[in-house]
């Protein structure tokens, strides 16, 4: 029986070898977003740049044996990458979760499997499951350099650990989460993994759960004493300078009875004593229209004096706010609110920004938002753009700072070429990489006719970080779509995950 922490209010206190592959720090992205302030920012990335990403081809492409369901959107995980110390020397490894709980190793250089581990899930499904609630695995994996081991949430609702070499495992599958759970990427930090669970699956209560590598205990938090208010954003939780941050959805706001809704908020790491909390005023709005900020997950990033976090929900509106004192002296303050970027008509599908990412680009900040559908009437004009986006776009913000208030702000810089449906997109070496997903917002993925212009597969776009020109456009490469993936940018190739259990690696044509 696993310990539970339930705290309400504010709590005080064969193996393919070839050539060595030359391993350097650039080629690892251990973990969703690639930090654990989920910026989606490589930093370290020489290879590609503005002037040879126009020559990307695809170098291979991996198929999985995990079978692909129509109301299983992800049919694998985002990829994670790391150097792996082989008895031939360094090799870059690619790790995907099947659906199925499968964890494949992938050699970078050839696209061969190098091993896999099948993991079943010897349970029962209670009920069958559909697109929102389809029973599998769904957490991005994440790898522990130091130890060589990834770890992994099956969907019995285990935690596992393999060695990275080979696939042995490093310890007993350990309770985690509930089986059969909605839960979302892993994040270590300090010697604990974390991994909000959302969506109230087979009624199952929105949590956070601490596991700590050391004693092995998890602990437990909880935003409401339901099923709402849970963190569904890709990225789970995020780390900031107090502690852990999560940004919650749709469900009832009430500080003095723990309950959480429309919230962003810091606990202290490990045992989740409630820290600081942001809630924007009009949580009530968001919880009627189903506008909620659980579509996103935070950034965290700095700036001039501030450590600076970053949020937007489907509403289209950016949030800023110190993350030493998220909400001000109310806890509705942000340091910055942005105009409404987009979601006009205040939709729940296939409209708003579904995740954020930042980058230090050439000694500027920048914050780079997906927008599904056209942008706001009313908002201010971008400096640059790439003609009509009624379908959706890729919008470009600079943060600076605001002379009249001394503080943060957001310029808008630019906006992208029309592009329907776009994940959340991945910079490195002054590039943004996304990928316009082929995914219609009814789940029909083709089976009717889409409207005008709309893609039905994946499109993997470079765009200048600075000016947003089109660098490259992979076209019809891809057949298939994706769903909740993110483009990783490691060693000089750009990784993209499809439906169809295909894993593209695109490098520069020689």
């Amino acid at each position: 029986m696993r310990a539970l922490v339930k705290i309400f209010g504010l709590a005080i206190g064969l193996v393919f070898v070839l050539a060595p592959h030359p391993a350097t720090a650039q080629d690892e992205w251990l973990t969703w977003g690639h930090d654990p302030e989920r910026t989606g920012s490589n930093p370290d990335e020489k290879i590609l740049n503005k002037d040879n990403v126009s020559r990307l081809e695809v170098k291979w492409v991996a198929q999985i044996s995990t079978p692909s369901k129509d109301y299983v959107l992800s049919t694998m995980t985002a990829p994670v990458v790391a150097t792996v110390s082989t008895p031939q020397g360094p090799s870059s490894r690619l790790f995907v979760v099947g659906s199925d709980n499968t964890v494949f190793a992938i050699d970078a250089v050839t696209g061969k499997i190098v091993w896999q581990k099948a993991n079943p899930n010897p349970l029962t499904e209670p009920k069958k499951g559909d697109f929102r609630c389809p029973n599998t695995q769904n957490a991005t994996p994440v790898i522990d350099k130091a130890t060589g081991i990834i770890y992994v949430s099956t969907s019995d609702g285990k935690l596992r650990a393999f060695s990275l070499l080979d696939g042995e495992d490093r310890m007993p599958p350990t309770n985690f989460t509930d089986p059969f759970a909605r839960n979302w990427s892993l994040n270590l930090i300090d010697g604990v993994i974390y991994s909000p669970t959302a969506r109230g699956c087979l009624n199952m209560q929105s949590h956070f759960t601490a596991f700590d590598l050391k004693d092995r205990h998890p602990l437990e938090y909880y935003t409401n004493t339901g099923i709402t208010s849970g963190a569904w954003g890709r990225g789970g939780l995020v780390r900031g300078p107090k502690g852990i941050i999560a940004q919650t959805a749709d469900g009832p706001y009430d500080p003095g009875a723990g309950k959480f809704g429309n919230s962003i908020v810091t606990v202290t790491p490990k045992n989740f004593r409630l820290q600081d909390s942001f809630t924007p005023a009009n949580f009530a709005f968001l919880n009627k229209t189903d506008l909620d900020l659980g579509s996103g997950t935070p950034v965290v990033f700095p700036f001039d004096k501030w450590t600076l976090v970053a949020a937007v929900g489907k509403e289209s509106i950016i949030y800023l706010m110190d993350a030493n004192n998220l909400g001000g002296a109310d806890h509705h303050t942000p340091l910055y609110t942005s105009p409404r970027w987009g979601n006009d008509e205040a939709k729940l599908h296939d409209r708003g920004t579904w995740g954020i990412t930042t980058a230090n680009v050439n000694g500027k900040r920048w914050i780079y938002v997906p927008m599904m559908g056209p942008p706001a009437k009313d908002a201010p004009k971008f400096e640059k753009s790439y003609g009509p986006a009624d379908l959706g776009s890729t919008m470009a913000f600079e943060v600076i700072m605001d002379a009249a208030t001394g503080k943060p702000t957001l310029a808008p810089r630019w906006m992208s070429r029309d592009m329907h449906a776009p994940e959340q997109p991945t910079v490195a070496n002054g590039v943004v990489y996304t990928v316009l997903s082929g995914k219609t917002s009814d789940e029909s993925r083709g089976a009717i006719k889409p409207p005008p212009g709309v893609e039905t597969n994946a499109v993997l776009y470079a765009l200048d970080g600075e000016t947003g020109r089109e660098l490259y456009s992979s076209n019809k490469l891809m057949p298939s779509f994706t769903h909740f993936g993110e483009p990783v940018v490691v060693g000089g190739q750009v990784y993209v995950c499809t439906w169809d259990g295909k894993l593209y690696a695109f490098g520069v044509k020689k």
